[in-house]
């Protein structure tokens, strides 16, 4: 068994799409009418693994839960082959780092937040300083 799909709360398809594909690269890899307004969106990473699952909010709870799907906690974790070229084209691309770049024992971590608040981790494993100048 493998972890395929993860879902994410999103408030408006086409807005995480833009971002997703836009900002961080992924490959749009489905976007499926379902009728009635729904649709079936999964997104990727570049290197593969698992798709995110775009679903959008229905509801007030749903649309409450929007970006707090960890409970303020990172949640989701994007490794990266070379995290100094990806932590600059991010950052060029407008994504915002809350915290870091920092080494720990694991490599250099980045926090960032997606479009609706989401923390995520930029994880770049064997990194243990800074880029060259």
């Amino acid at each position: 068994m493998r972890l395929a799909t993860v879902a994410l709360l999103v408030r408006d398809y086409d807005e995480a799409i833009a971002w997703f594909t836009g900002c961080l690269r992924f490959a749009l890899l489905e976007d499926s009418d379902l009728g009635g307004g729904k649709r079936w969106v999964r997104v990727s990473p570049p290197g593969g693994g698992a798709a995110l699952l775009l679903a959008r909010a229905v509801g007030p709870r749903q649309e409450a839960a929007i970006g707090n799907g960890f409970g303020g906690r990172v949640g989701l974790f994007l490794q990266s082959d070379d995290f100094w070229r990806d932590y600059e084209a991010m950052s060029a691309r407008g994504v915002t780092f809350t915290d870091g770049p920092r080494v720990e024992d694991y490599g250099m971590v980045a926090v960032f937040v997606d479009l609706y608040g989401n923390r995520w981790d930029l994880l770049g494993s064997g990194v243990t300083q800074e880029p060259k100048a």
